[in-house]
């Protein structure tokens, strides 16, 4: 078994880095908070955070079926370091999906905003490429000062 450490699996000026980056301290998960509580009874929620970087993660490269985002859980590198190896089943990505369509929307609107207040986005096209350097540097310089 291969273990699994995001700094040693994730580049710094990578997507993964910067999407991890922003849902982690730019953006504000407390919207999907409600219906991962569960102190009192079953199994330990996922935490939202990990399901959402998986999801956006699978969506920027094209992939949107459950079953296969579950199956890059397992199996691809990068997809263990962002998921923190916890490996969710493809029925629990899917039901994230469905029950959070409208969080989700809202979460993207913000990561948009956030990307575009110091100009890294064009108005007319939204590109990874070329985005995730500045976008780590502007935040950094943004805590610094």
């Amino acid at each position: 078994m291969i273990p699994i450490s995001f700094d040693k699996q994730i580049l710094h000026d990578s997507f993964e880095y910067s999407l991890s980056y922003l849902i982690d301290h730019e953006i504000d998960q407390s919207i999907f908070y409600h219906r991962y509580i569960n102190d009192k009874n079953g199994a330990p929620a996922y935490d939202p955070a990990i399901l959402l970087k998986i999801i956006i993660l699978a969506y920027s490269k094209g992939i949107t079926s459950s079953r296969k985002i579950e199956a890059l859980c397992r199996e691809n590198i990068i997809f263990m370091a962002i998921s923190a190896d916890t490996r969710p089943h493809f029925t629990t990505l899917a039901d994230f999906v469905s029950r959070s369509h409208s969080e989700i929307a809202t979460l993207f609107k913000e990561v948009l905003l956030v990307c575009d207040h110091p100009g890294l986005i064009g108005k007319e096209m939204f590109a990874i490429n070329h985005l995730t350097r500045k976008v780590v540097t502007w935040l950094r310089n943004k805590k610094r000062n």
